[in-house]
């Protein structure tokens, strides 16, 4: 979803303010490339540091004739700058004395001795008492600005046939200050907020006051993935977060043995006395930065700093992240966050010479006020950031309360997009793109979408090859109510299928909605401990083309609901509903569903009716959504879930069959373990009192599948154990390459190791035993024994494949029982 976004923007593609222009390669006297050196502005704290190819570029607003270069272990060199723009320089250092007011090492740097690590443990020490942390509350005024670019073009570029008719975008080109590249801007969004916070209480109130963007402000899946994007992060805490992968900070107290530092000049900062700290990697492959920082000899705060991502870092479609923060002085001692400018280069490929798309946020922070008391209501009460007049602000507004002005080619952005969206061929660039990322084809004139175009294609043992359609209604990112629904055939059965529903938000501050719907299909239920009730869902399981074993345990399913829903508190759901559903074999010979049923000719019955009352809480703490329609988007996935359902299953009620009670709890939470990669938890418990048949049992979830699905049991095969009582867990870890970053050998393939583990015990009593026993499969629990499996997994294979070895722990004295399979995933991620 994420990549199809940044296809779209390279798909759909300024006059530079800079006065003064440096770039190029630095190496040694043999010729080799100097990675991490000092590059900077003379009488100037204006600098970078070489990749880790030896390369860099710099640019300043003011005017500069010399440039310096330093590096640890070599002389540093003082070029003089003919022209204004200085590019494709290749400077030479040589061996022989470094700074005299300081103390450096060379190459890998001690951990013993060393002034740069002193000033790192006192960095420590003062953290938390500095900036808004010295404040019992605090308020501030924040201004955002994402801006997305076209990025290296060049006149083989601008003559393809892609931009063919649209050359007038062309016209006003800008050069980044970072890696000197050309680029084209395609997106940009603002965001005006109030921020409030109190820290003896611990809370915080952001008021959204204005937000809007170029082009796309009706695509809620793009604003989301740019939301997703640059997520919020501290430059003190241990790790950062972006696109989903944890980077160790350089102010870590694990850094220093993850990077080395060497303390290389000091400066006046803002009239404050600070010293200079480079840094850079100790290992390659592993998710670190290099840069450098000044802080503050007194009060050990970060007055400036620089991190970039190292071109060795596991991570995939990016090429560069770049991020500077800029701190002032207040009242003498305290250094409050300023300006804060984060790039990203995304790109297929990490070439120097690839193109790609630059993704850039820029937040600046002003008129601060402190220790301004306010009830703990007030917090309770935040403005609704999607209120559409939030959306609709004129250009007076922006005008007086942006804290950075546009310049007049990002100005000049929302023009050109507008003037872009009248172009077909634009059009065309950009429906294919969104058809990717949506799977939905947009029909504007109709509001209609059809689709989603992933489900067209299926396969099973019941109906054969399986062609699916459908379509939903879309007049915008927010509409209040939705219908959606899908049609598919059969080839083997003969049969139709569908299925319908409808959502409605009857309102707003309170997400109260109302949905129903009613499918007819064929199922593989039994793949979650949760029996289904989304009439448009399907599992992968039923439509796999190839499967393990025989995969003929397949149901023909009509269900109905009709819920009510409300969300009281933020990220707390409250849901009440009923529905009915008809079970029964799609599958007789192979599969039987028959149970006991002494008013059946005969005394069986093979047909379940059942009608249901569910009640349902669902709380998601630290989930971020957007949007304020029937359907929101989430913008994150590191949030926990907890979920609560009893269901109250009413006999004779429309002809149903059973009368039950079944209590179900669930808790999944993702857990980032420091430098060491992610881990994925679920535990489920459950019970039903009463007696049900085969159909309505609680069914620990197998997978004949070959894909990996998280939550299942990879070497069960559907129905092998069935229970009424049941506890699961679920472990999934996966290092993100932590442990293969250090194989010299595979290093350079950026896999990514993932381990797994998962245990199901149930039982099942003697009366639904007996109530089943037409059934023509054997009913077990594993009630004498934990049933657990184990798993190994290498993941980013070529970037987009997973595999995963799975081992069967014990009950392998199970008719046909796997003691090993073999599945996997494919997908595009970070």
């Amino acid at each position: 979803m994420r990549i199809s976004f940044c296809l779209l923007f390279l798909l759909t593609g300024f006059l530079a303010l800079g006065q003064t222009k440096a770039g190029g390669l630095v190496t040694d006297s043999n010729g080799e490339e100097v990675a991490f050196a000092n590059v900077l502005f003379k009488n100037s704290t204006e600098g970078t540091i070489t990749n880790d190819n030896g390369r860099f570029y710099l640019e300043s607003e003011s005017d500069y004739d010399t440039l310096v270069v330093s590096f640890v272990g070599y002389a540093t060199r003082e070029i003089v700058l003919e022209r204004r723009v200085n590019l494709q320089m290749e400077i030479v250092l040589d061996e022989g004395e470094q700074l005299d007011e300081v103390i450096l090492y060379v190459g890998r740097q001690s951990k013993k001795n060393n002034p740069a690590i002193d000033i790192l443990r006192k960095i420590w020490a003062k953290k938390r008492i500095n900036g808004l942390k010295m404040f019992d509350q605090y308020q501030y005024d924040e201004y955002e600005k994402v801006e997305f670019d076209l990025n290296t073009i060049d006149s083989a570029l601008m003559q393809s046939k892609v931009f063919k008719g649209l050359e007038f975008v062309f016209k006003d080109l800008d050069t980044s200050r970072i890696t000197g590249k050309t680029y084209l801007p395609i997106f940009i969004n603002e965001k005006i907020t109030k921020v409030q916070g109190d820290n003896k209480m611990a809370v915080e109130r952001r008021d959204v006051l204005g937000n809007k963007n170029s082009g796309f402000s009706n695509n809620q899946a793009i604003i989301a993935f740019v939301q997703d994007l640059y997520s919020e992060y501290d430059i003190y805490s241990n790790y950062l977060k972006f696109f989903d992968k944890s980077f160790t900070s350089p102010l870590s107290r694990t850094g220093i043995d993850t990077y080395n530092y060497v303390l290389s000049d000091s400066a006046y900062i803002n009239d404050k006395w600070c010293y200079n700290i480079i840094y850079y990697p100790r290992r390659k492959n592993e998710l670190t930065f290099k840069g450098d920082f000044w802080v503050n000899d007194t009060t050990f705060a970060i007055a400036k700093i620089n991190l970039e991502v190292t071109k060795s870092a596991n991570i995939n479609w990016v090429k560069e992240i770049y991020i500077e923060q800029d701190f002032e002085v207040l009242s003498d001692s305290v250094f409050l966050l300023k300006r804060d400018y984060m790039l990203s280069d995304f790109a297929f490929s990490k070439k120097e010479s690839s193109r790609g798309v630059y993704g850039k946020r820029t937040t600046v922070y002003d008129n601060y006020f402190f220790n301004r008391e306010l009830p703990r209501s007030f917090y309770k009460n935040e403005s609704d950031p999607f209120d559409p007049r939030v959306f609709e602000r004129d250009s007076i507004f922006w005008e007086q309360n942006r804290l950075e002005a546009l310049n007049k080619d990002e100005a000049g952005i929302y023009k050109l997009l507008d003037t872009l969206r009248t172009v077909p061929k634009f059009r065309t660039y950009y429906n294919i793109a969104s058809i990717l990322g949506s799977g939905y084809i947009e029909i504007d004139k109709w509001n209609l979408d059809i689709g989603d175009i992933y489900s067209i294609f299926g396969y099973n043992d019941a109906e054969g090859i399986r062609l699916r359609g459908g379509a939903r209604t879309y007049f915008g990112q927010n509409d209040p109510w939705r219908l959606e629904g899908y049609m598919a055939y059969g080839f083997m059965d003969r049969r139709f299928k569908y299925g319908i529903s409808g959502k409605w938000l009857l309102d707003r501050k309170n997400r109260l909605i109302i949905s129903g719907g009613n499918r007819r299909d064929v199922e593989q239920l039994g793949l979650s401990l949760t029996s289904t009730t989304d009439v448009l869902g399907r599992s992968i399981a039923s439509s796999a083309v190839f499967t393990v074993g025989q995969n003929n345990r397949l149901t023909n399913i009509n269900l109905s609901t009709l819920n009510i829903e409300a969300e009281p508190l933020a990220n707390f759901r409250l849901r009440f509903g009923g529905s009915f559903r008809t079970l029964r074999s799609a599958l007789p010979d192979a599969f039987s569903l028959d149970y006991i049923d002494p008013d059946a000719p005969g005394g069986i019955s093979s047909k379940i009716k059942q009608f249901e009352l569910s009640t349902t809480l669902i709380y998601t703490p630290g989930k971020r959504t957007i949007g304020y329609g029937v359907e929101r988007r989430d913008i994150n996935n590191d949030y926990s879930t907890l979920f609560l359902q009893y269901t109250q299953g009413l006999q004779g009620f429309l002809e149903s069959d059973f009368d039950y009670q079944r209590l179900q709890f669930s808790y999944s939470q993702p857990w980032q373990v420091g430098g060491f990669g992610r881990l994925y938890s679920t535990v489920e418990v459950g019970k039903t009192f009463g007696e049900v048949p085969l159909g309505l049992l609680n069914v620990i979830p197998g997978n004949q599948t070959f894909f990996s699905i998280y939550n299942t049991f990879p070497n069960l095969d559907f129905y092998e154990f069935v229970t009424d009582t049941y506890a699961s867990v679920h472990l999934e870890h996966n290092f993100n390459g932590r442990l293969f970053s250090r194989l010299p050998l595979i290093r350079k393939w950026n896999l990514r190791e993932i381990v797994g583990i998962r245990g199901a015990w149930g039982s099942l009593s003697d009366a639904n035993i007996a109530l089943s026993a037409p059934a023509n499969i054997p009913l077990q629990a594993p009630d004498e024994q934990i049933y657990w499996e184990y798993s190994f997994g290498v993941g980013n294979i070529f970037k987009i494949f997973r595999i995963d070895f799975n081992f069967r722990g014990n009950y392998l004295d199970n008719p046909d029982a796997r003691a090993f399979s073999i599945t996997g995933a494919f997908g595009i991620h970070f």
